[in-house]
């Protein structure tokens, strides 16, 4: 049965797409990007882009039952491959080991012209007992 992740506020909710969706033991994050509360890009370039992103997955999987630390595969799409570095560094800060399987793709835009980053995500959502 397929369950509907739903965080709030959901930017997400306009455009017929689902934070998330669970199905099983699985969690399936939609592309989180550098958006705030009020849905716009947030400013300070790729970096805060890059931070905003990240938590906005993390409440995306802890709204699914899940969590960073259960991510089993993520997509990262950047519009410059020049921030590597920032995102082997903002991997670093919100991943430990194991670490995620993982693609990093340069493409050349995004759903907004300012945005830089997005990241989806695959987890596990584990059993009480198993927390």
């Amino acid at each position: 049965m397929l369950q509907r992740v739903i965080t709030q506020p959901d930017n997400y909710a306009p455009f017929l797409l689902s934070q998330g969706i669970r199905f099983g033991d699985l969690l399936f994050i939609s592309g989180q990007a550098g958006a705030g509360d009020d849905g716009k890009i947030v400013a300070g370039g790729f970096r805060a882009q890059g931070e905003q992103a990240f938590l906005n997955l993390q409440r995306a999987l802890e709204a699914g039952g899940s969590s960073l630390k259960d991510v089993i595969k993520v997509t990262i799409f950047v519009t410059d491959m020049g921030h590597f570095e920032d995102v082997v560094a903002l991997r670093r800060r919100f991943f430990s080991a194991p670490y995620p399987a993982d693609t990093i793709a340069e493409i050349k835009a995004l759903y907004d012209p300012a945005a830089m980053i997005e990241i989806e995500a695959i987890a596990a959502v584990r059993q009480e007992e198993d927390r």
